[in-house]
């Protein structure tokens, strides 16, 4: 399928029900679960392990790793124009085993929309058990951006989405203003805080099963200042977990393409009163598609990492608009509109491009998440572990990340995990990739050109919560690997020494490499962005993982 052909099951008339569970649906989604399909049939692939952290060593139970985006637009939200059997249909096209359908906060959502798309999504789940489709919430958080608000599913989901959204919306309540001239500032940082508190409190007592945030594109607006996302994962860091480490929106760049918005990730903006003034002009970016934040090894992530806790990175669609579609939104019938419905009216097909800068769920951007079971709470328990790590354009087919002592039995931990060690100790980090088997959805067949290795010492939390630079962490190895191809394993050693450390992995196709933001002596060869209008997606691709931590005893 090339970019400018709409796929035939992209016809909004195609009912939620009809996602035959023995059809496109169904294949689409064991693509993802890949291998481990017949375990999951049956239960467990093993046993959770106990805590790595308490003991030294550690050893992490075998995973399979399921595909998904957390940040998808319907009908039901006033900006977008797909209706939901077009998004689900799509995702399990493009192999996606899990999606959160997350809409805007509006009062007709909270209205009419969150119980109008429930059904829909209830019918779907019914069809098709192996979809696991979440509902969530796009949350404008007072004095800051978006973030991604989901719950498992049951029988008070949406209550709790819509209960939160007409309590602790920034854009419904007139929360905005996050300058630091502003007197409402002060109030609306702490309304945040209180949001993610309230949701931790219905986790905590039962009301829901789980619920989990993530923070949606950190550094588009420059709003999310250093601490109000410290601010945010202290307050209940097992709701609170991490934030898009790529946008959406990344067909935003492609040349020539008149609806672009010149920029991937549509990141197109400048700072603001609101905006974080520490923040430097040229973070308003992407670089190789990713947010400054994540993509500048020693920057904002890192420093977060550094502080020796977990913040989990993510990549998903946005889809609002997909490039080259014919679809626009439909006429609204006389007298009605978003407040008095929930939903904007399907769309109809003009036979003529339209507009937009996104992917369908899967086409372009993968979060990939380790889990022991297949099900909703065990996407939710990987989230949350930091078993993650993220692709662009399909780039790799399956990766793997162990660490252990060298004198230790037993796999070791993975992504997101600690393992305890002494002064001293050599470790091995086992990196097994398995390269991409066939053309990905542009008809490109995707090649790995280097692994990167980054290293950050752990130094515990900053007394300046604004502060944005972890100056400890670099890239400290690069393992060349063009041409190889199938499944092989990197096997990189490591020894502790007197302090805590993190390890993270980040690699590319090798076609846009530059210095890294803070400099070719901490990233050699980097992300980097592209000018505006000329950045094709599918030749600069790259995928991350999120770290594996090394407490050293006595540190």
């Amino acid at each position: 399928m090339t970019e400018q052909q709409l796929p035939a099951w992209a016809d909004p008339s195609v009912s939620p029900a009809a996602l035959d569970p023995q059809g496109l649906s169904r294949r689409g989604l064991l693509r993802g679960a890949g291998l481990f399909g017949a375990a999951f049939a049956v239960g467990s692939l093993a046993a959770p392990a106990a805590a790595s952290g308490r003991g030294y060593g550690g050893s992490d139970p075998r995973l399979a790793y399921l595909v998904g985006d957390h940040h998808i637009h319907s009908v039901y939200s006033h900006d977008a124009k797909y209706t939901f059997s077009q998004l689900a249909r799509a995702g399990a096209e493009y192999g996606l085993d899990w999606m959160v359908f997350n809409e805007h906060s509006n009062f007709g959502h909270a209205s009419y929309g969150a119980l109008l798309e429930h059904q829909e999504i209830l019918k779907a789940r019914a069809a098709n058990p192996r979809q696991l489709i979440f509902q969530g919430l796009e949350w404008y958080i007072p004095a800051a951006e978006h973030a991604t608000v989901f719950a498992a599913p049951g029988p008070h989901e949406v209550d709790l989405l819509t209960r939160f959204e007409l309590a602790y919306d920034g854009k419904l309540l007139g929360y905005t203003a996050g300058s630091p001239g502003s007197p409402d500032t002060a109030r609306n940082e702490a309304h945040a805080v209180k949001a993610i508190q309230w949701l931790a409190e219905q986790r905590r007592t039962g009301y829901v099963d789980d619920v989990l945030v993530l923070a949606n594109h950190p550094l588009r607006l420059g709003i999310d200042s250093p601490h109000e996302m410290r601010d945010w994962r202290d307050a209940a860091p097992e709701v609170m977990i991490g934030m898009e480490g790529a946008p959406g929106a990344q067909g935003g760049g492609i040349p020539g393409w008149v609806g672009s918005g010149q920029q991937r990730g549509e990141y197109v903006n400048k700072p603001s009163e609101n905006s974080f003034a520490g923040y430097p002009e040229d973070a308003y970016v992407l670089y190789g598609g990713f947010d400054w934040m994540t993509a500048t090894v020693g920057g904002m992530w890192d420093a977060m990492l550094a502080e020796g806790r977990l913040f989990t990175i993510t990549t998903n669609s946005d889809v609002h608009r997909v490039v080259f579609d014919t679809w626009k939104n439909g006429d609204w019938a006389p007298g009605q509109n978003f407040d008095n419905t929930g939903h904007v009216p399907d769309p109809v097909n003009t036979d003529t491009q339209q507009p937009g800068g996104d992917f369908w769920p899967g086409q372009f951007s993968r979060t990939h998440v380790g889990v022991t079971r297949y099900g909703y709470r065990s996407v939710m328990a990987g989230l949350r572990a930091g078993r993650v790590w993220l692709d662009h354009g399909h780039l790799l087919d399956g990766l793997d990340v162990r660490l252990k002592r060298d004198h230790d039995h037993g796999a070791g931990v993975t992504l997101g995990g600690r393992i305890r060690v002494r002064k001293g100790d050599r470790l091995t980090l086992s990196v097994t990739v398995t390269t991409a088997s066939r053309p990905n959805p542009r008809g490109i067949l995707p090649e790995l050109a280097h692994v990167d290795l980054i290293r950050g010492a752990v130094r515990g939390p900053t007394a300046d919560r604004d502060a944005w630079r972890a100056p400890d962490t670099e890239v400290v190895r690069t393992e060349d690997v063009s041409g190889r191809r199938g499944t092989y394993t990197l096997r990189i050693p490591l020894t502790a020494g007197d302090e805590s450390f993190y390890v993270r992995l980040r690699g590319s196709d090798g076609n846009r490499n530059g210095a890294g933001y803070l400099g070719a002596a901490i990233d050699p060869h980097g992300p980097i962005p592209h000018v505006p209008g000329n950045g094709d997606p599918w030749v600069d691709t790259w995928f991350y993982s999120n770290p594996v931590f090394v407490d050293v005893e006595g540190c």
